[in-house]
């Protein structure tokens, strides 16, 4: 099954490294009731992708008040993520990452979700938003050699919550608690003219 957005994301159960420290799985149709963010990275013990796992580490809590969990995956293995996250963070470790990293060994959700480098065995930097629906309502991936926006992913799942909430579409740099607008020409026109 392929990622597409507007359909049901691609459902997985994998292995993983959990925040507790201790080895465990994820299944995605589990949080069910919550947003998730599904984020895929090349591989641990690199450059980009602790500056990323950090980043979405040190604002769990804006996620958290998002009713939003975070779930990163990667094609290494669950004890190649504990090493990881036992190696400190000025060492170029992830100590303290406080969100699953599921193993992809098989690279079968890289696959699914259409960031699996051919050839290379590894992810390209994909990221996708997925309603309390298990609905896919957003997705990016990145070059290997790009890191990813924090706020906008929080800007992201504003939006999401703001749609589904109130049936408005979010325009172009929209941010909470800036006007949207209902998904007809009257309103666009009275948005551009700033009613």
């Amino acid at each position: 099954m392929a990622a597409f957005v507007g359909q049901p994301a691609p459902d997985f159960t994998a292995d993983a490294y959990l925040s507790n420290g201790e080895f465990g799985s994820v299944t995605l149709s589990k949080y069910r009731g919550k947003k998730v963010v599904l984020f895929f990275y090349p591989l641990d013990f690199t450059f980009v992708c602790p500056t990323e796992i950090l980043a979405f580490a040190d604002s769990i809590d804006e996620f958290k008040k998002r009713n939003t969990e975070v779930i990163g995956v990667s094609v290494d293995s669950k004890f190649t993520h504990h090493a990881w996250a036992s190696t400190p963070r000025e060492d170029g470790g992830i100590k303290g990452v406080n969100f699953p990293l599921a193993s992809d060994l098989n690279k079968k959700i890289c696959a699914d979700y259409g960031v699996l480098v051919d050839g290379a065995g590894i992810a390209l930097r994909g990221l996708f938003i997925i309603n309390k629906d298990g609905v896919l309502k957003h997705s990016t991936i990145n070059h290997l050699d790009l890191g990813r926006n924090i706020d906008e992913v929080l800007r992201l799942l504003d939006a999401v919550d703001y749609t589904e909430q109130h049936g408005e579409v979010c325009p172009a740099n929209w941010k909470k608690g800036e006007r949207a607008m209902k998904p007809t020409a009257a309103s666009l026109r009275e948005y551009v003219r700033g009613k």
